[in-house]
C-alpha cells in the first residue's frame, strides 16, 4: 500500500512540475511577443514611402502645371514675334 501512495505521490509530483513549466513558458513567450518590435522598422518603413510617393505625385502634377503655363506663355510670345 505504502507502494501505491508513493506511486500516486511521485505521479502527482510530475504532473505538477509538468504543468507548471508549460503554464510558465507559456507565459513567458505571451510576454515576449507582446514586447516584440520585430515588424514596427518594416511599417514604418512602408508609411514613409507611400508618403514619399504621395509627394512626389503632387510635385510632378505641380511641376507639370507650371512647364506647361511657361511653354504655353513662351509660344504666346513667339507668335506675336513672329506674327
Amino acid at each position: 500500500m505504502q507502494q501505491l501512495l508513493d506511486t500516486i505521490d511521485d505521479l502527482s509530483l510530475r504532473s505538477y512540475v509538468a504543468i507548471r513549466s508549460v503554464t510558465a513558458a507559456t507565459a513567458a513567450t505571451a510576454r515576449r511577443l507582446a514586447a516584440d518590435q520585430r515588424g514596427e522598422g518594416v511599417i514604418s518603413a512602408a508609411i514613409a514611402v507611400l508618403i514619399m510617393a504621395f509627394l512626389g505625385a503632387l510635385m510632378w502634377v505641380a511641376f507639370k502645371g507650371i512647364f506647361q503655363s511657361a511653354s504655353d506663355k513662351t509660344s504666346q510670345n513667339v507668335n506675336s514675334i513672329g506674327g
